[in-house]
């Protein structure tokens, strides 16, 4: 690997990073020594790189730090080019657009030799049909960004309509439709509802009287014991 290639990776580890990390993970990451680490954190620190961190600590990228945009890969093309063509075949027609608008924009910044990638890609999506709902899905991501509660009419799968309200915590996209993670007041616990099963529904006006993380990790927390209570089932039949 050319040096200038291994700095930019060595950036792109720092910004996934969610906390420091040392040298000798990123030389394990990148086949290099640790030593070899050092100096090019050392450079990349002399050119105005605002990295964080020393030996034996581990380091870390302020946030807000970008690099030119020039420097995608082939592959990351072909992800973003890729990712597009999902939402644009799966997505609402706001996300949709939003995905065009997208490829647009990479497409503008990406080097004249990978022009042909958008003209005539290399990967492609096949198309899917999505089943008809009565909320929209923008209006979920909405009340997840404003961070408020929402009343929707729910039938079951087994044909029971009910009223309720829920905290919206995230919208799950699938081929055959979209699925709601949500805390629900009726039931009092974390609860999945598909979004072609919402009969009626609106965004309130009233805040989640939770912080969102907190929220999250619990919804993590119950997921993760559910899939353990029915892996254990299984495992007893």
């Amino acid at each position: 690997m050319r040096r200038g290639d291994r700095l930019f990776e060595i950036i792109e580890i720092l910004r996934r990073a969610r906390g420091p990390i040392s040298g000798q993970s990123i030389g394990d990451e990148l086949g290099v020594t640790k030593r070899t680490v050092y100096r090019d954190i050392a450079a990349l620190m002399a050119q105005g790189v605002p990295i964080q961190g020393e030996t034996g600590v581990g380091y870390i990228l302020e946030a807000g730090f970008h690099m030119p945009p020039l420097m995608l890969t082939s592959d990351e093309i072909e992800a973003a080019i890729l990712g597009a063509q999902w939402v644009q075949t799966r997505g609402e027609p706001e996300l949709a657009l939003a995905a065009e608008k997208l490829l647009t924009k990479i497409k503008t910044v990406s080097p004249t030799r990978f022009e042909t990638s958008f003209v005539e890609p290399s990967v492609s999506v096949a198309p899917a049909e999505q089943p008809p709902e009565a909320l929209g899905a923008a209006d979920i991501r909405m009340a997840i960004r404003r961070r408020t509660k929402m009343a929707i009419a729910y039938r079951d799968s087994h044909d029971v309509l009910t009223e309720r309200v829920v905290w919206p915590i995230l919208l799950g996209y699938r081929d055959e439709g979209r699925i709601l993670a949500a805390w629900c007041e009726l039931r009092q616990g974390f609860r999945y509802f598909r979004t072609d099963r919402i009969c009626s529904g609106e965004v309130l006006l009233q805040k989640i009287p939770r912080r969102m993380d907190l929220l999250k990790a619990e919804w993590r927390t119950a997921m993760d014991e559910e899939r353990k209570r029915y892996e254990n089932t299984g495992a007893e039949d």
